[in-house]
């Protein structure tokens, strides 16, 4: 039997290691071709994975050159522990203000602890000043790696 089919997460298993996880790499192709990683804040809305930076951004205009991205969520210290998920997929760009606000908003209640009570003034705040400059976009998958050591015992 294959380690490999051992080690694999469940689909529920990825959702919750992924909708746990703080930082995920986003892969783009810059202009030479050669892979460009940066670590992404993210949030996770029921199966989509959305983030949102400025739209002149380097990783902007690589994913309008070329829609292909990878995205990876890591964890572990020992191999015994290591766990990951790794979706590559095409990037679909959202330049509406609204959702750029909803993404923000997000971002803010997942990272830095905003009440929900506050999100309709942060949206507005949010609109009147940076989401113009911005855009959204999610990641629709059409691969799904994963592995978990764990699952091997000790």
């Amino acid at each position: 039997m294959s380690r490999r089919a051992e080690i694999t997460m469940t689909p529920d298993e990825v959702r919750a290691f992924v909708g746990s996880a703080r930082t995920m790499i986003l892969t783009t192709i810059g202009p030479d071709g050669v892979p460009d990683p940066v670590g992404m804040w993210f949030v996770v809305e029921g199966d989509d994975i959305w983030m949102r930076t400025y739209a002149k951004s380097q990783k902007v205009a690589n994913m309008r050159r070329d829609p292909r991205v990878a995205l990876l969520v890591e964890d572990g210290d020992r191999y015994a522990e290591l766990r990951g998920v790794q979706i590559t997929g095409r990037v679909e760009i959202d330049e509406d203000v609204e959702r750029i606000c909803d993404i923000a908003a997000g971002l803010l209640v997942k990272y830095e602890g905003l009440p929900e009570a506050d999100v309709p003034d942060v949206r507005e705040a949010y609109r009147a000043t940076a989401a113009s400059k911005q855009v959204a976009f999610r990641v629709v998958p059409e691969r799904i790696v994963s592995w978990d050591h764990r699952k091997l015992g000790a």
